[in-house]
């Protein structure tokens, strides 16, 4: 019995666009967007002591390493051409108090390691965190009166923190505390110290989360905070524009750099911010993107390298220039696969 004719000559397609997938080299060919090692920046937790190592338990895969065992670990990162660490330490809780204090020690945890990595490996890039949420008691970014997070008193602290961590050797410095007029006033206390060289990347759309959670844990924040919250200082998730003055506002101040945070859930602001300027755009896979997938991995639910390719290329196509990911290590070697 014959098949009913339902297509005429007239009506087949011209233009058939899966032509140019039907061969893996068609598809390399007419590729948009690219991923390689050179987007990558690897997130990593440092604690005090020797040959240490902790697992967070709520980052699957993920360690906080004592400063000689982190300067093998990101010696990994070197050789497979990661181009940039960023550090974040884990600090005893005996030398976390209400005026954040730790923040501006010139031998604190991240000057340290900061030191030890540059000396074996001067070509690596090194960001670090100015925020005081590792130093200080409260659990917030900033100093805190009475309940109420301090903007200006917290920025001058700041300052002290950025200089610290350039004499250390830092190449740049992240301030992640959304406190307001930050970013000038570091600029001016860097090149008044004689750290003109000096980068800054803002971390100019950054959002009062639900994705931080395990972050917290990694560098013992989330015990201090309790219920509390950031909302006063970080961005509304219902908010777009808002996002845009921010970031003009930064690059006004002499950001080089600009950060959304989170990424998966803000591929729109990704993608906003790159439009509106042009400027160099990183965002960040935080922690509770890469929890979330790595436990649905470990369920069986997702296959971990095709998750972790697909994940971190979302974030070029929307427009980011460079990815904080904790994938960095395992995504650099499949890259080079």
């Amino acid at each position: 019995m014959s098949r009913p004719q339902f297509l005429t000559s007239e009506s087949l397609p011209r233009t058939r666009m899966r032509r140019n997938r039907q061969f893996d080299w068609s598809r390399r060919l007419v590729r948009e967007n690219t991923l390689s090692v050179d987007d990558l920046v690897w997130p990593v937790f440092v604690l005090d002591g020797e040959k240490r190592r902790e697992t967070v338990a709520s980052m699957p895969g993920v360690e906080r390493l004592s400063i000689d065992l982190l300067v093998d670990a990101v010696g990994e990162a070197y050789e497979l051409g990661i181009p940039a660490v960023e550090l974040f330490p884990y600090t005893d809780e005996n030398l976390k108090t209400p005026d954040g204090k730790e923040a501006v020690n010139p031998n604190n945890l991240v000057c340290r390691a900061v030191r030890a990595i540059k000396a074996k490996y001067p070509d690596l890039g090194i960001y670090t965190d100015i925020a005081l949420d590792p130093y200080n008691s409260d659990g917030h970014d900033g100093l805190v009166k009475d309940g109420c997070v301090l903007n200006d008193e917290t920025v001058e602290i700041l300052c002290q923190q950025a200089i610290n961590q350039a004499m250390a050797g830092c190449d740049v410095v992240a301030p992640s505390d959304m406190m307001d007029g930050r970013m000038g006033a570091i600029r001016d206390a860097l090149d008044a110290a004689g750290f003109q060289n000096v980068m800054m990347m803002s971390y100019a759309a950054k959002y009062a989360s639900a994705f931080y959670g395990p972050f917290r844990d990694a560098v013992g924040s989330s015990g201090a905070l309790g219920k509390g919250d950031k909302k006063t200082y970080q961005m509304d998730p219902a908010n777009t524009d808002e996002a845009i003055r921010e970031t003009a506002l930064d690059i006004a101040e002499g950001s080089d750099m600009v950060m959304v945070k989170p990424g998966m859930p803000y591929l729109d602001i990704v993608h906003r911010i790159k439009e509106a300027f042009g400027v160099p755009v990183s965002v960040y896979h935080v922690s509770g993107e890469y929890s979330m997938m790595k436990a649905a991995v470990q369920n069986g639910w997702l296959d971990n390298d095709r998750a972790v390719l697909e994940s971190l290329m979302c974030f070029k196509r929307a427009g980011a220039d460079v990815i904080f990911t904790y994938c960095a290590v395992e995504a650099a070697k499949l890259l080079a696969k």
